[in-house]
């Protein structure tokens, strides 16, 4: 027995989803010391880090027994892999809260799509992880609770998705779920040094919220590595997606990459390290053979006013879904939630604004002959971890904004983008870069990454909670 709670426990925590899958496929590894293994692990760093709502403890541990018996096992594409889920989707006898602490919801019924499809898969469910309330902001906090980032406790991991990329960048969990609607995918990756995709509209179950935020919100993975957010996703799109998962596969030719600097914010520009980032990137880009060209994609006012538009209103439309008295809800989502009532009823939420500017973004990749284009996504280091939700709505927009203005208009157009550990800052924290497609181009931005991850290897976990206690460069 070591530290990690379980025989063998060590060589348990840390490694990827796809090892442990195939580990316990193969009959080589057990569900349960698996599972017992990474839940030690998660009490040992909890206190330290504060990623999770809910640990389900003894229904994790029978859960992995049933993996263990089952006569699939050897066919289950994440057998054993403990994942944790955020707290916007339902999990089977457990309250998915969206982050109110005045929701009033009960127990779940059954699992969501995406849980379920996880849950068929062979994963193991042994938490919910914290949120910001109904999911607006781009730091985790709540009264009572500050979710830090493990690279530094005195930083945010970022938000939405901000307990579920702690989780991951701490060891407890390989994979874990989350959703993006301004970019609560891809912020926590880039804070956390961790990997995602936002897939394009429609390519993954949605069910979030009210109406996925008018559309914009998609669900996804985060992960240490680019073949388990592919694994991860390939899951939840299930056997009808119209994507082929089988495996990211070589274009046979050199991609045409556009690289934009501009911030879609005036005056929000990247500093230095993620400027750095970024070209180091286009060096790695050329060195691999592809063609590096400058454009800037125009993200009209009237597409930017759309995807605050449909923000503001999911606050509402969100509040309104889950049965919470405005009241309740805290000073910053009361006023947004108010100003989403004020945008609805101007009719600022239009479906012609996102298919306006949908169009506008293929015609850009296809005009200017583009596979990719490479952006930066945060313009400095973490937000500072502190009690977000004891600051005003103006306070809470103007960080978010001025930190990450790159990610939101993608969410509008409904394409897909991907996050991916660039290097780190001379403080240590990660940096990272973005990668967006047109329609339908998930598996090549998949391609790209894993190429750049060859090329670079980054270190999986965040040092001082690294389960391995030493540099973990993805593996080859």
């Amino acid at each position: 027995m070591d530290a990690s709670g379980a025989p063998g426990g060590a060589r348990l925590v840390g490694l990827p989803a796809s090892v442990i899958a195939a580990g316990v496929r193969s009959g080589e590894l057990s569900a349960v010391d698996v599972v017992r293994a990474h839940l030690a692990h998660l009490a040992e760093v909890e206190p330290r880090i504060g990623a999770f709502r809910v640990v389900r403890t003894e229904a994790a541990l029978a859960e992995a027994a049933a993996v263990d018996a089952d006569p699939r096992r050897g066919t289950l594409p994440l057998a054993g892999v403990p994942v944790a889920v955020k707290d916007n989707v339902a999990v089977a006898g457990e309250v998915a809260t969206d982050g109110c602490a005045a929701s009033g919801a009960g127990p779940a019924d059954a699992d969501h799509e995406v849980v379920a499809r996880l849950r068929a898969a062979g994963a193991v469910v042994v938490g919910i992880t914290r949120v910001p309330e109904l999911c607006l902001y781009a730091a985790t906090d709540g009264p009572g609770t500050v979710t830090r980032n493990p690279w530094d406790t005195a930083r945010s991991p970022a938000g939405s998705s901000g307990g579920s990329a702690a989780a991951v960048a701490a060891g407890v969990v390989p994979l874990a779920h989350g959703n993006d609607g301004m970019g609560s995918l891809r912020l926590p990756a880039a804070a956390c040094g961790l990997v995602t995709l936002k897939p394009g509209r429609g390519v993954l179950p949605g069910g979030i919220g009210a109406d996925d935020w008018s559309g914009m919100a998609v669900n996804g993975v985060l992960a240490t590595t680019v073949d388990d957010v592919a694994l991860g996703t390939a899951v939840l799109a299930g056997a009808t997606s119209a994507l082929d998962w089988s495996g990211p596969s070589d274009p046979g030719r050199p991609l045409r990459i556009a690289v934009a600097r501009r911030s879609p914010v005036p005056g929000a520009g990247p500093d230095g390290p993620a400027r750095s980032a970024v070209e180091r990137t286009v060096r790695m880009l050329r060195g691999a053979g592809h063609v590096v060209v400058e454009r800037e994609p125009v993200v009209p006012p009237g597409a930017a006013l759309g995807a605050i538009a449909r923000w503001l209103a999911g606050a509402e439309d969100d509040a309104a879904s889950l049965g919470v008295d405005r009241a309740a809800l805290q000073p910053r989502s009361r006023t947004h939630a108010r100003l989403g009532r004020l945008a609805r009823r101007a009719g600022l939420v239009r479906p012609a604004t996102a298919e306006r500017f949908r169009e506008r973004t293929a015609a850009f990749f296809a005009e200017n002959d583009l596979d990719v284009l490479l952006t930066p996504i945060t313009n400095g280091p973490p937000l500072p971890a502190r009690p977000w939700h004891e600051r005003g709505f103006l306070a809470n927009v103007t960080a978010n904004a001025r930190w990450a203005p790159w990610a939101s208009p993608w969410n509008l157009a409904g394409v897909p983008a991907v996050v991916l550990p660039a290097g780190t800052r001379p403080e240590g924290h990660p940096l990272a870069v973005q990668l967006v497609g047109p329609p339908g181009s998930e598996t090549r931005l998949l391609w790209l990454a894993g190429e750049l991850e060859r090329r670079a290897p980054w270190r999986r976990h965040a040092p001082v909670f690294d389960p391995a206690g030493a540099p973990s460069p993805a593996p080859a």
